[in-house]
């Protein structure tokens, strides 16, 4: 997805098929938020988002074509912020769920 000139930087085309790329899962989504899909509604919908958020940082925030040090500084963000949720889940999980009106 290079322009054909060397420098590294997205073309018009890649962004009108990036643009396509996310009406087409912007539709996929509504699409399966009215399916039953039982226990895999919140994985679908969180993966078409993750994807289209992959997509905007990729290649309209030029992500994919920036600096290692960029890469590196956004890498280690999703990171921490990944440790943040596992910190913050294993907690959430590890409480004794006791009923909040007891008589």
């Amino acid at each position: 997805m290079s322009a054909p000139d060397g420098h590294g930087h997205p073309t018009l085309a890649s962004y009108f098929a990036v643009f396509v790329t996310l009406m087409v899962l912007t539709g996929l989504t509504v699409w399966a938020a009215f399916q039953h899909l039982g226990i895999w509604n919140t994985p679908v919908a969180l993966a078409i988002a993750m994807t289209k958020a992959t997509l905007v940082a990729l290649i309209f925030m030029h992500l994919k074509y920036s600096p290692k040090r960029t890469q590196i500084v956004f890498v280690s963000s999703v990171m921490w912020l990944v440790i943040l949720f596992v910190i913050t889940l294993s907690d959430y999980v590890s409480r004794s769920w006791l009923p909040i009106y007891t008589r």
